[in-house]
């Protein structure tokens, strides 16, 4: 198991079969074209709005991108898949999504409305990741989002040729921005070594381990909170006694995943004076890009450490 939407998306992957794929077919008579542009533009979906914010800044003023999740105050893992949804997908020229299980109601989406001229592009897949890969949240491993970006590049080259040029100019412009990122976790990880967190889910984990911080949470507590599970009673103990014996420097949390054990580990965290960090699965809407994003994270962890300053929302 150990994916993030898998166990939780298991009633809405039967009610995407089963409604929006339904409501797809009847609207397109199974049509297999795509609608190549809008007005002129690609028509580009991203399966999280992290991804469509990559795609933009690739596309520019000739892709027209949408996000099928956007919403931080979402938790993803609920997500249901609705007839617009399946109708925009099945427009789109070009998809972007996470893999992994992370997504998995996407394929389901294109399987319903096949065309041979869409582009499916999968991060999992762009970095050679196999199905066993534990932690899906592959947006928060700064490897990521330069190789999607470069297929992304790719893709809409072939699309439209003319405009090859300026698709290559604005990857080598987020390729150099990326630098914010790297620089920013460089800085962490040489200013502020040893530090330990406690986690709720490994949504983060890339991104401290990138920074070098270490987690020290059970992996087995991690998957269990990620996938709704029941986590064992000793790896309960050993969260706890992070809090207790203040064994961790920061609490990093998902902070669109609210559930009762979250709730303990907060109370726990500021009963004894941990600072906290929420951090999200979907890219938060206020004028972020992806690399902000992430350096907006990167700060509230530095800032965690050097004051004790806790920040639940970005």
């Amino acid at each position: 198991m150990g994916h993030s939407m898998k166990i939780r998306s298991a009633a809405f992957a039967a009610a995407v079969a089963a409604a929006a794929i339904g409501v797809m077919l009847a609207a397109s008579g199974c049509s297999s074209t795509v609608a190549p542009a809008s007005n002129g533009k690609i028509i580009a979906v991203g399966a999280e709005n992290q991804y469509t914010s990559v795609i933009s800044q690739i596309g520019g003023k000739y892709v027209a991108a949408s996000s099928i999740m956007s919403n931080p105050n979402t938790d993803p893992h609920t997500f249901e898949a609705s007839a617009k949804v399946a109708a925009t997908v099945s427009q789109a020229s070009i998809v972007v999504q996470n893999g992994l299980g992370y997504d998995s109601f996407m394929s389901k989406i294109e399987a319903a409305s096949p065309s041979s001229s869409r582009v499916v592009i999968t991060a999992q897949t762009v970095l050679g990741l196999p199905d066993s890969t534990s932690n899906p949240h592959l947006w928060y491993d700064p490897k990521t989002m330069p190789a999607v970006a470069t297929s992304i590049a790719t893709a809409l080259s072939k699309i439209q040729p003319g405009h090859k040029a300026y698709f290559a100019a604005n990857l080598a412009t987020f390729t150099k921005s990326m630098a914010t990122v790297t620089d920013t976790i460089a800085a962490f990880k040489s200013g502020h070594p040893g530090v330990t967190v406690a986690t709720t889910e490994p949504v983060a984990d890339y991104l401290l381990q990138a920074a070098g911080i270490r987690n020290l949470t059970p992996w087995s507590l991690q998957a269990a909170i990620m996938n709704a599970t029941d986590p064992a009673p000793q790896d309960v103990a050993i969260q706890q006694g992070l809090f207790t014996n203040r064994s961790v420097t920061v609490f990093v949390y998902n902070q669109q995943v609210t559930e009762a054990i979250t709730t303990t580990y907060l109370k726990l965290a500021k009963a004894n004076k941990v600072p906290v960090v929420g951090v999200y699965e979907t890219m938060p809407t206020d004028g972020f890009t992806y690399q902000t994003w992430m350096v907006a994270e990167l700060n509230a962890l530095t800032k965690a450490v050097t004051s004790g300053t806790s920040t639940a929302k970005l």
